[in-house]
């Protein structure tokens, strides 16, 4: 069964794309928690980083520099900005599928919420 970012990856289900390129895909967060919410993830699905491999070192390297890149973009490189990246149902992981968070546009709390 394919995962949500699959499909967006297949254009099966639509989203809102503001970065692709032959590794990665990047996406509007359809629930932002921030003025600037972006979702950037892998096209080849990898479950979560637990389940990462050290085969999968540049593809997570690139998908890191490609989120400041998505982040610079967005005008959030002078203030700053958050990447989060969930593992696990206790961590706060929704879709089997490693994506990184890009929060900013305001300031945010640590601790957060």
């Amino acid at each position: 069964m394919k995962t949500l970012f699959e499909k967006i990856v297949a254009r099966e289900i639509p989203a809102q794309i503001v970065f692709e390129d032959e590794l990665v895909l990047a996406i509007r967060d359809i629930a932002p928690q921030a003025p600037t919410h972006l979702l950037i993830f892998p096209k080849r699905p990898v479950p979560r980083m637990a389940e990462a491999t050290p085969g999968d070192q540049p593809l997570l390297g690139h998908l890191l520099l490609k989120a400041a890149e998505v982040a610079a973009m967005e005008g959030l490189k002078p203030g700053g900005y958050r990447l989060v990246i969930n593992n696990g149902a206790n961590g706060g992981e929704t879709v089997p599928h490693l994506h990184c968070h890009i929060l900013g546009g305001r300031p945010l709390a640590w601790p957060p919420g």
